[in-house]
């Protein structure tokens, strides 16, 4: 037999009603009856489409620059330079007053030589010179290359929810779906209306065999308590990623860290060879500017031996010795 579907939508979830084309003759209408229970919550519908991604936001200003680290340790020494030109000579110190020439005796034979004497005292460390002129910076070195990108930080803590948008543009009504099949659980009954007056007892009708159609729908009741959420949806597609924004201002420059050890002092060199003239060495004059480094020049042919001056005044004494190599040493 045909049957007539009518979707109330102004409830939910919606439900199907079903009359039947060949009912019988109306009967005495009963009593209202009582309201009948509540039909389950229907099912949660699926979810929506994730909505496209919003426009990268613009990038925060940069963060103050951390503090410089520890100076690293003193390298080691770098190799001696090509030692320089030699300074000018200091002037001549003023001429003594001349000895009494004693009377030349007769040249002697000539005497072993006498054994080597004791090495002096090594002579007080001098003062340390001013410090040198701070060299030009150099140029700065080719930027290497990038670091590989390091792992993903953890997720950070999910910010406050925005403000709601504006609400969109109602879409398009898409087209009517097929008709449903008939529910299998009934609707939810309106509420009872007001009893009227009782009516004198008409004549009792025969059973009818099909129930008689449903009243009008009562207004819709308040909403129910809302449902719990349905699981999060898949993720959507990510969508492109915005325009970088602009770089922010450089933050303040960290303190200077603290200048880093000196490193161990380098060995000390060897000894040269004892010289085959000794002399005794006169006061160190004070120290000249360095000049720059020039080329070394060619070896000048050497002169010729002066002739023999007369015999000086007799030396000191061997015990005064070590105090005069302490004196030259100075």
């Amino acid at each position: 037999m045909p049957e007539t579907v009518i979707v109330i939508e102004s409830i939910t979830p919606q439900v199907g009603v079903s009359f039947s084309a060949d009912q019988g003759p109306q009967g005495t209408p009963g009593a209202v009856g009582a309201t009948g229970p509540t039909g389950p919550t229907g099912s949660t519908g699926s979810t929506g489409a994730t909505g496209p991604t919003g426009a990268t936001g613009s990038t925060g200003a940069t963060g103050p620059t951390g503090p410089t680290g520890d100076t690293g340790p003193t390298g080691p020494t770098g190799a001696t330079g090509s030692t320089g030109s030699t300074g000018a000579t200091g002037p001549t110190g003023a001429t003594g007053p001349t000895g009494d020439t004693g009377a030349t005796g007769p040249t002697g034979p000539q005497g072993p030589t006498g054994p080597t004497g004791a090495t002096g005292a090594t002579g007080a460390t001098g003062d340390t010179g001013p410090t040198g002129a701070t060299g030009l910076t150099g140029a700065t070195g080719p930027t290497g290359p990038t670091g590989d990108t390091g792992p993903i930080g953890p997720q950070g803590l999910v910010g406050p929810t925005g403000p709601t948008g504006p609400t969109g543009l109602t879409g398009p009504t898409g087209a009517t779906g097929p008709t449903g099949a008939d529910s299998t659980v009934p609707g939810p009954t309106g509420p009872t209306g007001a009893t009227g007056p009782t009516g004198p007892t008409g004549p009792t009708g025969a059973d009818s065999t099909v129930p008689g159609p449903t009243g009008p729908t009562g207004p819709a009741g308040a909403n129910g308590a809302t449902g719990p959420t349905g699981p999060t949806g898949d993720t959507g597609a990510t969508g492109p990623t915005g325009p970088a924004g602009a770089n922010g201002a450089t933050g303040p420059t960290g303190p200077t860290g603290t200048t880093g050890a000196t490193g161990p002092t380098g060995a000390t060199g060897p000894t040269g060879a004892d010289s085959t003239v000794p002399g005794p060495t006169g006061p160190t004059g004070p120290t000249g500017s360095t000049g720059s480094t020039g080329a070394t020049g060619p070896t000048g042919p050497t002169g010729s031996t002066g002739s023999t001056g007369p015999t000086g005044p007799t030396g000191a004494d061997a015990a005064a010795l070590p105090g005069i190599l302490m004196l030259g040493g100075m």
